[in-house]
């Protein structure tokens, strides 16, 4: 699986399976436990999967999937039942019959809900393998699934070659933003576009060339995109204007440390507050918290930060931003510290504290939630992001948590690596009650 040519996030994740710190199973855990699901096998080729977790307004729960070389679906949960269901197959959808490199082989895009409850998400092309041009993969399509037809629209490919990395919809005036990517490094293409979602045109605002954007509309329909080197793309509908902001941290620059403003850009965690005047950001291997305040209109756009993720943490990794309907921020990171090696947490911020909650280490309370071995009782490939590094502890996922989701008060959502699993935690809230 591992090739040079891959995308530089997997290449990241790999060097940390490598290299990964053992947990020291001396020190006594205060864990957060999961009851895991399964996420179908079938809609897999290794057991991956990427930012695609959102909550749909019937309490079901949309996961994109990677299948390399061949196909990409969309995977609905139901909490009641505990169902897993197939309600997009992308190559069906589409009409398509590719293979290898010219396949739709990822949902990547933090997939979005807009105020009809449609789905919003978008395909990506996955990796190309030893002599294959890039050039062989058409591009991404944004899709739109309606959960009360069950129908999925989608959209002719904005840019060719580049793949979709964020569909963000504002259907208070039909149209939705989108992002794509080149996949190229060290520094790749990221077009910033309109879709006129009745017509399926086009607007092309502007090559950002940042990776992993996450496109977020404001509280007056303004539209935000990171632009490599640290500006932040701010697009007016209404003014129809588009202004490149300046960014500050407490009234300076973004450090080097921060990654916020990294030359080569950095994967960097978008998310708003409910009113959508609050932008949080984490970047990825940065053990910090910010928030943008969207309420002005100058050109520069002022952040605050707030605090670590997890004190004390020497590495972080945060792939997994959301805010919950009430506004408490909630982030799965994957930290380093001496103590305790890697492990997987659980971060939690409401507004107005100085300090996050920590909610432990995931533990997974079902764990035989899914076979690891074939019906010869053979284990099967990609089943090694779960491990016990206690002998008579729980069953962890090892490596990092690629999204999160917080759709009720009571119910927190992430998904995990090898198997490709959602994990479910309840009641977490009222661990973070201080006095």
């Amino acid at each position: 699986m591992v090739v040079p040519t891959r995308n530089w996030v997997l290449a990241l994740l790999w060097a940390t399976l490598l290299f990964l710190v053992p947990v020291n199973a001396s020190v006594a855990e205060d864990w957060c436990w999961s009851v895991a699901h399964r996420i179908p096998r079938h809609t897999t080729s290794e057991e991956s999967g990427y930012f695609s977790l959102v909550a749909g307004h019937q309490g079901n729960l949309y996961i994109g999937t990677a299948k390399y070389q061949q196909n990409a679906y969309l995977v609905q949960f139901t909490p009641r039942s505990g169902k897993m269901t197939v309600v997009v197959d992308v190559n069906q959808v589409i009409g398509l019959k590719t293979r290898d490199f010219a396949s739709q082989s990822k949902i990547h895009t933090r997939n979005q809900v807009g105020r009809s409850g449609k789905i919003y998400f978008g395909t990506k092309q996955g990796y190309p393998r030893k002599k294959e041009p890039r050039n062989v993969y058409p591009g991404g399509y944004p899709m739109v699934y309606d959960p009360q037809t069950g129908k999925t629209r989608f959209y002719k490919i904005p840019v060719p070659h580049q793949g979709i990395i964020s569909v963000t919809p504002d259907e208070s005036r039909n149209v939705a933003y989108i992002s794509t990517c080149s996949d190229e490094r060290p520094i790749e293409s990221t077009h910033f576009l309109i879709l006129n979602l009745a017509d399926g045109s086009y607007r092309d605002l502007l090559d950002c060339r940042h990776m992993y954007a996450f496109i977020v509309v404001d509280y007056l329909g303004r539209s935000y995109h990171p632009v490599l080197g640290g500006k932040i793309a701010r697009y007016d509908p209404e003014q129809k204007q588009l202004d490149l902001l300046t960014q500050t941290v407490d009234g300076k620059p973004p450090t080097e440390q921060s990654h916020l403003a990294d030359p080569q850009s950095h994967p960097i965690n978008w998310e708003l507050s409910p009113d959508r005047k609050t932008l949080y950001a984490i970047a990825m291997s940065s053990n910090a918290l910010y928030q943008y305040d969207l309420s002005g209109s100058g050109k520069t756009l002022a952040a605050t930060r707030i605090a670590p993720l997890v004190a004390g943490a020497t590495k972080t990794d945060c792939r997994a931003l959301c805010v919950g309907p009430g506004g408490t921020v909630w982030a799965g990171v994957a930290a380093t510290t001496a103590e305790r090696g890697q492990q997987l947490r659980i971060i939690s911020y409401r507004p107005g504290d100085t300090a996050t909650y920590d909610h432990g280490p995931i533990a997974i309370s079902n764990p035989a939630y899914t076979s690891f071995k074939d019906p010869d009782g053979k284990p099967l490939s990609h089943q090694h992001g779960v491990h016990r590094p206690q002998p008579a502890g729980p069953l962890v996922p090892r490596y990092v948590i690629m999204a999160i989701c917080a759709p009720t008060r009571d119910r927190v959502y992430a998904t995990t690596l090898y198997p490709f699993t959602l994990h479910e935690f309840k009641d977490l809230h009222r661990r973070s009650i201080r006095p």
